[in-house]
């Protein structure tokens, strides 16, 4: 075992030097780190410097890391495979004692290492909103290990295409566009889904009957609630209403990045049980849709509309949890496709595409 795992970081740490070799790695990596301080400079400025606001800042800065990293992944990912079996290196490698596994495995965690660079060098100003206060060590903790995931499964997904396509930058579009199905594209089906699945019924709207009052002065409005008398509305009209049944397509959510590392996180609540940053913002509008639409089969003036009395703490702790199941079904496919490209790799090949080379 201590032999494999030799040969494996042997290719990991081959790759790597190669990542790092040129001036266009540390450039990329400073791009990076001024634009995570930019935000993070314009969202403390918006948000304040006070204690409260810490929570706001800290979710924005890391939500923005996320989108960065999971732009960059891609690319560097992208071609691990096919760029060198392009280059003429990929079959001297396979003939070497590396196996196909050991090459594809090596491949990801150097992938994934250099997607966690660019982490790394954002700690300092993670650890600057933390200071601001407002964010429970938890916090942190969770963030950045869902976070960490999240990149692997990003880098899991170009080392994966780039052993099954061919061509390396085919492989990178269809990483960028894998990775924005996952992040836009769910977005899109879920308002698409629940806009197409929606319920229709009539709703009466009633009103004061006002010849039924005439012009006596009868003072009809209830001193304590402050509506008409019942007895003195008439229906006026009907109307056709049509509801949106989001909660039947919630679940297209669930593998969202955002949406999984917002859900993981431990909600903090600020003023009047709302949440207090982002993550508990975009966690508390995901539980929502998982809520019934209520139906008003009419709507009087003459009756005081009931309040939702469910409170943000409330529809969190009674709705669905789906972080850990969206997770699955990103690692899954990511170890679907890793698979799938070691199948691919493996040599000798009983079968090469047109145009492709061996070595």
């Amino acid at each position: 075992m201590a032999a494999w795992l030799r040969l494996l970081w042997t290719v990991t740490s081959i790759d790597l030097r190669q990542r790092v070799r040129g001036a266009a790695w540390y450039v990329l990596l400073g791009v990076f780190v001024a634009l995570v301080f930019a935000v993070t400079a314009l969202a403390t400025i918006a948000v304040g410097f006070e204690s409260q606001g810490g929570g706001g800042v800290y979710s924005t800065v890391i939500f923005f890391v996320l989108l960065l990293a999971s732009l960059v992944s891609p690319a560097l990912s992208g071609n691990a495979i096919n760029g060198d079996r392009d280059a003429g290196t990929l079959a001297t490698t396979q003939v070497t004692l590396v196996t196909t596994t050991q090459l594809l495995l090596g491949k990801l965690l150097a992938s994934w290492i250099t997607a966690l660079a660019f982490l790394v060098a954002a700690v300092p100003l993670i650890l600057y909103t933390f200071a601001l206060g407002g964010v429970a060590p938890g916090t942190v903790a969770i963030s950045i290990g869902i976070l960490a995931l999240e990149l692997l499964a990003v880098a899991a997904f170009g080392v994966g295409l780039s052993g099954l396509l061919r061509r390396p930058l085919f492989s990178i579009v269809v990483a960028y566009l894998v990775v924005a199905l996952f992040s836009v594209g769910t977005l899109i089906a879920f308002g698409l889904g629940g806009l197409a699945i929606h319920t229709t019924f009539t709703q009466e709207q009633r009103s004061v009957d006002w010849n039924a009052v005439g012009g006596k002065g009868i003072d009809i409005y209830d001193p304590v609630t402050g509506v008409p008398d019942p007895k003195y509305c008439t229906v006026v009209s009907e109307t056709r209403v049509t509801v949106p049944r989001f909660d039947a397509v919630w679940w297209m959510l669930a593998a969202n990045p955002y949406v999984v590392l917002a859900d993981a996180v431990p909600t903090a609540y600020g003023d009047g049980g709302y949440p207090s940053d982002l993550f508990g913002v975009i966690k508390l509008g995901v539980r929502s849709a998982q809520l019934t639409p209520q139906m008003r089969p009419y709507y009087s003036d003459c009756e005081a509309t009931p309040a939702d009395s469910r409170s943000p703490r409330a529809i969190i702790d009674s709705t669905v949890p789906g972080w850990a199941v969206g997770l699955a079904i990103e690692l899954a496919i990511a170890a679907a496709l890793m698979a799938g490209a070691i199948a691919a790799t493996r040599a000798p090949a009983r079968r090469l595409g047109a145009g492709s080379r061996i070595a």
